[in-house]
Parts: structure tokens; sequence; C-alpha cells
């Protein structure tokens, strides 16, 4: 008779537990169909500018350099400080609007790298950045204290970067760039954790797809950030 209210009880318990595993699933699916979704807008952009000579030089001809060049970072601001005000419809159309702009920006690494390099990289990328993010959904190890290391690492990469416009320095641009590889390796897994915790049961759909929004751009911003990083180290120049 002493077994039978324990016994309901972790029931209840397990099947409490695997409602939530089943949510979180499903957020973060969310959150990388979002992620790969943005990938693939920028992808496809990317590769129709930077290979049509026309919209190549209105772009990058022209002052519009400047503004894709800089828009990504303030799309950055938005989303960081706006998305608490944004409805959820709101901040989808600005994610993929986003992803169009950076694929826009992007699209020079295919007037300077070959192709077969491009494709290479990405697939390191690609690998990578499933294995750290993996690890990051998986570990039971709080990552939270190499937060503060990787964003100080994170800035110090937009610092030298700003300077090296100016400096035009090869080895400072190769520093940055292992730097770089490191600490966007070192992000993919921390932003995992973050967003993983991000996860509340009994979110609203407007909360649960402004989340799930936040964490693609994330992880988006991870994933191609690690990409150049590896392609300034790897890639091979089509001349």
């Amino acid at each position: 008779m002493a077994l039978g209210p324990e016994r309901r009880y972790m029931t209840t318990a397990q099947i409490d537990v695997a409602h939530i595993d089943v949510g979180l699933r499903q957020y973060m699916l969310r959150v990388y169909n979002y992620m790969a979704g943005g990938l693939a807008l920028s992808g496809v952009i990317a590769y129709v500018v930077g290979t049509t000579p026309q919209l190549f030089s209105a772009v990058y001809g022209t002052p519009l350099m400047y503004v894709v060049m800089f828009a990504p970072l303030i799309f950055a601001f938005v989303f960081g400080f706006g998305m608490n005000r944004m409805k959820a419809s709101t901040a989808q159309a600005l994610f993929w609007v986003f992803a169009a702009i950076m694929g826009v920006s992007l699209a020079w690494i295919f007037a300077v790298y070959a192709h077969a390099s491009i494709a290479r990289v990405f697939f390191i990328t690609a690998a990578t950045f499933a294995g750290m993010s993996l690890y990051g959904y998986t570990t039971r190890r709080d990552l939270s204290a190499y937060g503060s290391f990787l964003i100080m690492g994170l800035w110090g990469i937009i610092i030298a970067s700003l300077v090296n416009i100016f400096l035009a320095s090869s080895a400072l641009q190769f520093a940055v760039s292992v730097i770089g590889v490191l600490v966007f390796t070192g992000l993919a897994a921390w932003d995992t954790q973050r967003i993983k915790e991000m996860y509340v049961e009994g979110d609203t759909a407007e909360t649960g797809t402004k989340k799930a929004i936040l964490g693609a751009f994330a992880l988006y911003l991870d994933f191609i950030n690690l990409f150049l990083m590896l392609l300034r180290l790897f890639g091979n120049s089509r001349n």
C-alpha cells in the first residue's frame, strides 16, 4: 500500500519531465529552423549579387556599400534593445530583412575567393558549429563563467578590426582571424546553452516566437562570423 502513492508520484514527475523535454526540443528546433532559413536566404542573395556584375557594381561601386556594411550592426542593437517592445510578427519580418541585407553585405566574398574554397570552408564551419552547438545543448557544465571572457574577446575583435581598416596590417588580420575562430567557436556553445535556458514551459506563442527569433539571431551571427574568420585563414583567392 505504501508504494502506491510513490509510484503515482514518480509517474507524474516522469510525465512532466517528458512534457518539458518535448517542449524544449520543439523550441530549439524553431531556433535552428529560423537560423537555417536566414543562412539560406543570405547565401542565395550573396551568390546572386556577387556573381552578377551589374548588381555588384550597383552596391559596391556606390556609397550604398557603407549602408550594407553597417546595417547589420544597427540590426544587432534593434534586436538587443527593442525585442521586448515589438510584436512577434515584427520580429520575424526584421529577421528576414536582416538576413537579406547580410546577404548583400557578404556578396564580396564571391568576388574575392574561389567558389570551391567558399564551399569547402562553409562545410568546415557547419561541422564545427554543429559540434559546438550540440555540446552547448547537452553538457551539464555551466558555461556562463566563460561568457564574460568571450564577450570581451568579441569586443577586442571588433576594435582590432576597425583599427585594421586604417592600418591594413596582414599580421593583425591574421591574429584577429585566429582569435576570432576561438571566440566564435566558444560562443556557439555558450549561446546555445543560454538559448536553451531561455525556454520556459508555458510561454505564450508570442513570447516563444520572439525568444526563438532572438536565439536564431545570436546563432546566425556566431555561424557567419566563424565562417568569415575561417575563410580569411583557409580561403583561396580567385586570383
